[in-house]
């Protein structure tokens, strides 16, 4: 069975965690795009774990972990975080592999990106993280970035001291302060040894997986509102965290993908700049923040938050073509007495949006149509079969299943690995 896991809404719904639960049925867990800009959270125990680009699936011995073709890969990020994993007492030798085809996000990026930033008017600003995503897929498909087969060239070190060169160029015109091309060179020369022996053909190790009946998970970082092109542009992500970028990010044919789950958070929550239809900016926001920890795993940076949007969960379902839904947080609205349900977007000249409109300036006159249900005002953190819920609970997601599709899959209640109930999967 090889599936694919995509968040459904604008990140962060949860999907370290059912990335976790399910690579227990897998055998290889592949990341097919993003960067270190994305945060996956695993509670295990009494232990936490966050990982930003090496897959969830480390945290289980035995099982390897690719960063795909699709990855954009800052090598010093990633050096820092296999050192961290093996810490924690995960083996990495001969089960962590890195496309010789994933672009390297370099410091020349980071540098443009915060300098492309700090020259945006406030009000168009973007919210990036700053850590250099954005300008490393745009060398990509401008055929000048740098791909971790080039370490393996003998002029690595020379296309370093001609990117510096050229990236001095765009910084220079930003105002920003330029970098010395033998500082990069000595910066990077040690991690040529560091990363090579992760450096795989990935694509043909995924087709012998694949010829050999093995279990193929593929994860995602960010989510569907965040792609660049379904997404809320321009205030998106620099990939497609879709199903369709799993096939492209990896180098598997669509016929391999047996089925899509969708992780869904049971509210909303954004990070940084553009539209949020169902935000909440009252005691009811600051509630669901703060009973469900939002605040970023790689920024820190307190989410913004709002009722469940069933908009831009069909949206979803439907680019992605959702087979089940992984459905977290449950337990965050345990003692709200009323839940809300947004089911469009109403204009002022009372037109309804029942599905998310491209023209972004098109929300800035609208509002949410909520549907009202009684909460549950119960503890659900405990439970650990799906009949034991609450009947206001299971009222809720069943009205989410009928306005949205496609069917329940695993249930979350809570953090650790032991509050994750199976449903339908």
């Amino acid at each position: 069975m090889n599936t694919v896991l995509v968040g459904a809404q604008w990140g962060d719904e949860g999907k370290g965690k059912v990335i976790d639960f399910l690579t227990e049925e897998s055998d290889v867990v592949v990341r097919f795009q993003g960067g270190s800009n994305a945060g996956h959270t695993v509670v295990v125990g009494d232990k936490q774990y966050v990982l930003h680009l090496v897959p969830s699936g480390i945290l289980h011995n035995g099982k390897h972990c690719v960063i795909g073709n699709g990855v954009v890969m800052d090598p010093f990020d990633l050096m820092r975080e296999l050192e961290q994993v093996e810490s924690w007492g995960f083996e990495l030798k001969g089960r962590f592999h890195i496309s010789e085809r994933a672009h390297m996000v370099m410091q020349w990026h980071r540098a443009i990106d915060k300098a492309e930033e700090a020259a945006r008017p406030e009000g168009e600003k973007i919210g990036t993280t700053g850590r250099g995503i954005g300008p490393a897929y745009a060398a990509k498909v401008g055929r000048y970035g740098m791909r971790v087969g080039d370490i393996l060239r003998p002029d690595f070190l020379d296309l370093v001291r001609k990117q510096v060169a050229e990236a001095n160029r765009k910084l220079k015109s930003l105002g920003a302060l330029e970098l010395d091309p033998e500082d990069m060179v000595k910066l990077y020369t040690p991690m040529v040894s560091a990363l090579m022996p992760y450096v795989t053909d990935t694509i043909q190790f995924l087709h012998e997986n694949l010829e050999a009946n093995k279990s193929l998970l593929f994860e995602g970082a960010q989510a569907t509102m965040l792609d660049i092109d379904f997404g809320t542009y321009p205030f998106v992500t620099s990939s497609n965290p879709t199903a369709g970028g799993a096939c492209t990010g990896s180098g598997i044919s669509p016929r391999s993908i047996d089925r899509v789950i969708g992780v869904l958070k049971l509210y909303t929550t954004r990070v940084g700049e553009g539209p949020f239809p169902t935000e909440l900016f009252d005691a009811d926001g600051e509630k669901l923040r703060d009973r469900g920890g939002e605040y970023g795993a790689t920024t820190g940076r307190p989410r913004r938050c709002g009722w469940f949007d069933a908009v831009i969960a069909r949206y979803a379902r439907r680019v992605n073509g959702i087979d089940y839904w992984a459905m977290t947080k449950l337990d965050v609205l345990d003692t709200f007495p009323v839940v809300k349900i947004c089911t469009g977007y109403r204009r002022k000249d009372g037109f309804v949006y029942t599905t998310f409109p491209a023209d972004l300036e098109a929300l800035k006159d609208c509002e949410p149509i909520y549907e009202e249900m009684p909460g549950w005002q119960c503890e659900t953190s405990h439970i650990t079969d799906y009949s034991e819920l609450p009947e206001n609970a299971k009222k809720y997601i069943n009205r989410i299943l009928e306005i949205c599709g496609a069917k329940l899959g695993v249930l979350s209640v809570g953090p650790a690995r032991e509050t994750t109930l199976r449903i339908n999967i």
